[in-house]
């Protein structure tokens, strides 16, 4: 690469294992045992080796790591969903803090601020649809790039966990009941009784006319949320029970929330997926004159801060997203060196928050 001001620019030379085996003064194959943390040097020379490779900045190839069977040394994790729409869901920044929280726990440090003694990175991409994220699996496991992953928002008959599955690639799903996930573990939270919590308390509350705007149709805690809904209307002998599907955007939740208010005989709550599509909904009963929670009580299956600021606040099942995302990290890690398929795992507890946003209908 040349300047075209000034003379040549060379990139500075990627340091090899022989730079450190020179620097150390042991032989290439002391180096590999001790970089690796196989059998064959002692203690002292490991953590020599392993401190000039630092200093030189060495990086393991990926291409030689894999021929040689050691480990990538780090974890994927793809977001199969809008890239703007990214930044306004709280739960995806609170579930990457638990990931990298399990990462750092991983190597022995983090809780108490000490330093950790080896250290497991994350791969984090955004992927724009279904395939470009089952295209990213196939390349990082043929690449080497990480060992497992971590997969969320789980479907009927999944073709994420077909190929996970065909190609031996380790994973662990995030939020699915075990019987769902095939050959992989889960960290799983109870969508249907999460759902009868909520539903059961706006029941008490005297509501009759139902309506729930979820997020999309294929996810399975979509399904199962819904189904839970029909369940319960049919159970509790409400008047409505409605779902409609949204792409968990602002702007179709609002779609969503004026075609309900709009109905000649409208619902008397309406219980939204996430607190996006909820703050989205109080924003249109605000612009069509309805008095929330006098007209309509609002309620969510997620919590965040920004439910707790709007005003009404807003009720919701809270949990430790964070904690979701270090548990689901810890059982990937445990699997990773498990020559046996590990037990799927609970979630944190899901606990109902009841703030302004409802409260018993007007007769």
């Amino acid at each position: 690469m040349t300047d075209p001001g000034g003379p040549p620019v060379t990139q500075p030379r990627r340091a090899t294992i022989g730079d450190i085996a020179a620097r150390a003064g042991v032989s290439i194959g002391a180096v590999s045992f001790a970089l690796n943390d196989r059998p064959g040097v002692s203690a002292e020379t490991r953590s020599r080796v392993k401190a000039i490779a630092a200093e030189l900045g060495w990086r393991p190839h990926s291409a030689a790591r894999a021929l040689s069977g050691a480990r990538a040394g780090a974890v994927g994790f793809v977001l199969n969903r809008p890239a703007r729409a990214l930044g306004t869901e709280s739960f995806f920044g609170d579930l990457i803090s638990g990931i990298q929280l399990g990462l750092t726990s991983a190597g022995g440090g983090g809780r108490d601020g000490s330093a950790p003694t080896s250290h497991v990175a994350l791969n984090l991409l955004v992927a724009r649809d279904l395939d470009e994220e089952v295209e990213v699996y196939r390349e990082w496991w043929s690449g080497h790039r990480v060992d497992g992953v971590l997969v969320i928002d789980p479907r009927e008959d999944d073709p994420r966990l077909r190929l996970l599955e065909a190609i031996g690639m380790p994973f662990v799903v995030i939020g699915s009941h075990p019987s769902t996930t095939g050959t992989g573990p889960s960290v799983w939270i109870d969508d249907v009784a999460a759902a009868d919590t909520l539903f059961g308390y706006l029941h008490a509350l005297g509501h009759r006319r139902f309506a729930h705007v979820a997020g999309r149709a294929e996810f399975e805690h979509t399904a199962l949320r819904q189904a839970a809904l029909a369940e319960f209307a049919r159970s509790a002998g409400l008047e409505t029970a409605e779902t409609i599907t949204t792409d968990y955007s602002a702007a179709a939740a609002a779609d969503a929330t004026r075609r309900l208010l709009s109905l000649p005989v409208r619902p008397s709550v309406i219980v939204y997926d996430n607190d996006v599509l909820a703050v989205s909904g109080l924003g249109v009963a605000a612009e069509m004159g309805v008095d929330v929670p006098g007209d309509l009580s609002v309620a969510s299956f997620d919590d965040s801060v920004m439910a707790q600021l709007v005003r009404p606040a807003l009720t919701t099942l809270t949990r430790d997203t964070v904690e979701l995302g270090e548990r689901a990290t810890r059982l990937l890690l445990d699997q990773l060196t498990s020559p046996e398929r590990l037990a799927s795992r609970p979630g944190p507890a899901l606990t109902l928050t009841v703030r302004a946003s409802t409260a018993p209908p007007r007769r």
